[in-house]
């Protein structure tokens, strides 16, 4: 049976505003900055609108069943070159991909097919027109931190707007929550009306009682450890880490540099005083796993990370949909969608609090988790059959959310990851104690 209109009409919408994201992201950058450096990290954004398209013709408009589709694309070859499985990343800054001009009208006319689709959609419709709606919006992020990586401008977006920030505090919100555990539903309902199949389902497990920072690691604390030697320290690195570190010679985090007696970042293409109550952003796993050994702390897993966020009573209770209750997500209640342009002060968004008094456990920065990242029991792969498992073992857990991340994809139980060696992500982390 088909859905409501109204249902049709916010899918519509969705679809929409994802797409008016992305243009606005690459809006301003000429031919050049289109395809960018050749960088390991990040992808030619010229080739990756390409792929945004390709993505969503290939599972709104030519998907029959879950493994059949229809032989009759748009374009000729676009599997060949867009199918991010099928194209090694390494050939995306020369392959005879379309112009400029011919992506965007492509772009265009499977939006356009993919919104007359969903005028009176199928339950199976609405869930690939989200999961459409969904990757594009993750891959507006990764524009968002490709910028940063290329020291371009901030991106200009429309939605921007400092006012959010008026009235609420600043600076730092420290100290730890005490968490009684016990055992809580780890993963998402059945009843939810859309989750990623590594989020699936959820099932029981046990959580002994811990301590968890009520805020993000700041740069001010993060500035301790680099200041007193913590990158040339073994002793609080993983072999793993140890490795990167020594590979890499990092000896602070990737967009900090020294002037004087203090330290200055790095912001797209601003370099400004560090800000001391932010969150250290830009961090990766092995940066968070020795700091949290320096400061006699460790990471959360990511059952404890989620039942912080998600229990609505300081001795338990029920299970939240985001931390602050169901409400969904709000320009107070956390810093999302790239309103801010950036990081905020960890003592900011209050209305945001989890039952325990944790802040920004939504928004702002991601937090890494001591997990590697891997299947829930039972697990099975959705149709998007590339999205979570080849990533299984090798990957590590992030939670929560950044300030680029889209809010109407999130909730307590949704897992990211990335390799532990990433820096140019929206990442940070809080910690727990020992």
């Amino acid at each position: 049976m088909g859905n409501t209109r109204s249902q049709s009409e916010e899918l519509a919408d969705m679809l929409a505003d994802s797409r008016k994201r992305t243009l606005e992201l690459v809006s301003d950058l000429d031919d050049e900055q289109m395809m960018g450096p050749e960088l390991r990290i990040v992808n030619p954004p010229l080739w990756e609108i390409g792929h945004l398209a390709w993505f969503q013709e290939h599972w709104n408009l030519l998907r029959i069943t879950d493994d059949t589709f229809a032989p009759s694309p748009l374009l000729e070859n676009t599997d060949e070159l867009y199918d991010s499985m099928e194209v090694h990343h390494d050939t995306r800054w020369s392959l005879p991909i379309l112009s400029r001009e011919d992506t965007l009208a492509y772009m265009q006319k499977v939006l356009d097919l993919t919104l007359e689709k969903v005028e009176d959609p199928s339950a199976e419709d609405d869930y690939f027109a989200r999961l459409a709606t969904f990757h594009e919006d993750m891959h507006g992020e990764a524009f968002t931190y490709t910028r940063n990586t290329h020291g371009l401008p901030k991106p200009p977006i429309s939605d921007a707007d400092p006012s959010i920030l008026d009235g609420m505090p600043d600076g730092p919100y420290g100290g730890d929550a005490d968490i009684p555990g016990g055992e809580f539903m780890l993963g998402a309902s059945p009843n939810a009306p859309f989750a990623f199949d590594n989020e699936k389902w959820e099932h029981p497990v046990e959580v002994a009682p811990f301590k968890i920072a009520l805020a993000p690691t700041t740069n001010e604390e993060f500035a301790a450890f680099v200041d007193d030697g913590g990158y040339g320290k073994r002793e609080f690195w993983s072999e793993a880490g140890w490795e990167w570190r020594e590979e890499t010679g990092a000896g602070h985090p990737v967009y900090w540099m020294k002037d004087g007696s203090g330290w200055k970042i790095r912001h797209f293409d601003e370099t400004r005083p560090m800000r001391p109550h932010a969150p250290v952003i830009h961090v990766n796993f092995h940066e968070a796993e020795a700091y949290s050994r320096w400061a006699g702390r460790r990471l959360p897993t990511e059952a404890e990370w989620e039942f912080a966020a998600s229990m609505s009573e300081p001795d338990g209770g029920s299970k939240r949909t985001y931390p602050w209750g169901e409400e969904p997500p709000n320009p107070r209640l956390a810093n999302l969608d790239g309103r801010l342009l950036g990081v905020v002060d960890v003592a900011a968004f209050p209305e945001g609090d989890s039952a325990f008094g944790l802040r920004q456990m939504m928004g702002n920065v991601w937090e890494w988790c001591s997990d590697d990242f891997g299947p829930y029991p039972g697990f099975v792969a959705d149709p998007y059959k590339d999205y979570s498992e080849p990533w299984f073992g090798d990957h590590k857990v992030l939670r929560g959310g950044a300030w680029a991340t889209r809010s109407r994809m999130l909730r307590n139980t949704w897992r990211n990851f990335g390799t532990p060696d990433r820096r140019d992500i929206f990442a940070g982390f809080r910690t727990c104690a020992v």
